[in-house]
């Protein structure tokens, strides 16, 4: 449903203040989810607005509570409160860029994220892959992301050229019906029979402001029916001097899953600026290694065709900086 059209006010006018709406999913939103369904709808407001709104439950789907990455349905109707928007709309340019392109077809994008890049704006960060996409291939009609990748994750993420497929692969990933593994490296050797990690995520926002998740491991906790079950199997790849390299295959997709997971066991991710060592990770990069990542990589994909049904298998291989760190670590000491 397309926004009120605003009438120009002249210069003695006096604006009118912002009215509550509410909008109706048609069906060619139906499936999206609630972030960017309002951040198409509210043009020119900041990506950061958007989201507070949210956070505040000032938007509602149907009356009810909501996050950003609820699902619409066709006839939902989105109560959108009073949006007064900056006389002077945030003009800092969105660069055209493209990115190393693994899959492409007229149905769907997988491209090679490198680390650093979010994948869409918001959150204090301006654009992502996503805007830079769009920008860089203006004549395409569609373009959505699939899944997410944290900005500190390398790999290959997902983005549907039409909405049936965006629709055919989320419902793929909600049914766990794909197959992603990622690459990690951890310090210390981790226990070869420990190859399922099955516990309960929660989301929350520390006292920083900043978004955490925590894994709950009881019943008694006063937040575990708040909790999501995660579930994550767990492979050695190579023991090395020192640090265990992993392929890491979620069987669900919660936000910062294999980091908590993996932090939980006692074996934080190498670099991970959140959940992980900082003096280790500080040491690691400004050593002779300069290793200043977060060694994550999202390396394996595997998921039906959205218009064939045909089982593909796509693979991202290390980065040059996560070999160089290998092939390092591999070295005998002198």
């Amino acid at each position: 449903m397309a926004p009120a059209p605003v009438t120009p006010a002249s210069a003695a006018d006096t604006p009118a203040a912002p009215q509550v709406r509410q909008l109706t999913v048609d069906d060619g939103s139906a499936g999206q989810r609630l972030d960017n369904f309002l951040i198409r709808e509210l043009k020119g407001a900041p990506k950061t607005l958007v989201y507070r709104i949210i956070r505040s439950g000032e938007v509602r789907i149907n009356k009810g509570r909501c996050s950003a990455d609820s699902r619409l349905q066709a006839g939902d109707i989105v109560r959108v409160p009073p949006v007064r928007l900056a006389e002077k709309a945030d003009t800092q340019a969105v660069p055209a860029r493209e990115f190393p392109v693994v899959f492409e077809d007229e149905h769907l994008i997988v491209v090679n994220k490198p680390a650093g890049v979010a994948v869409h704006g918001g959150s204090g960060v301006s654009f992502g892959v996503i805007e830079q996409l769009r920008r860089a291939r203006p004549q395409a009609k569609f373009l959505e992301l699939v899944h997410r990748l944290d900005k500190e994750t390398s790999g290959l993420l997902m983005i549907a050229k039409k909405r049936s497929a965006l629709t055919h692969l989320q419902d793929q990933l909600r049914d766990r019906e794909t197959g992603k593994t990622y690459a990690a490296l951890v310090p210390g050797a981790w226990a070869a029979n420990k190859k399922v990690i099955d516990v309960p995520l929660l989301k929350f926002v520390g006292g920083d402001g900043e978004r955490w998740v925590r894994a709950v491991t009881s019943s008694h906790d006063p937040q575990a029916e708040q909790a999501k079950r995660s579930i994550s199997l767990v492979r050695v790849v190579e023991a090395l001097p020192g640090y265990s390299l992993l392929d890491v295959t979620i069987k669900t997709g919660r936000t910062h899953q294999i980091r908590v997971h993996l932090a939980h066991e006692g074996h934080a991710i190498v670099g991970d600026p959140k959940y992980g060592d900082f003096e280790a990770n500080r040491a690691l990069a400004r050593g002779s290694l300069r290793f200043d990542r977060m060694f994550l990589h999202a390396r394996q994909l595997r998921v039906a065709h959205p218009a064939t049904g045909e089982t593909i298998t796509l693979d991202a291989p290390l980065p040059p900086e996560c070999e160089t760190l290998l092939a390092a670590l591999r070295r005998p000491a002198r």
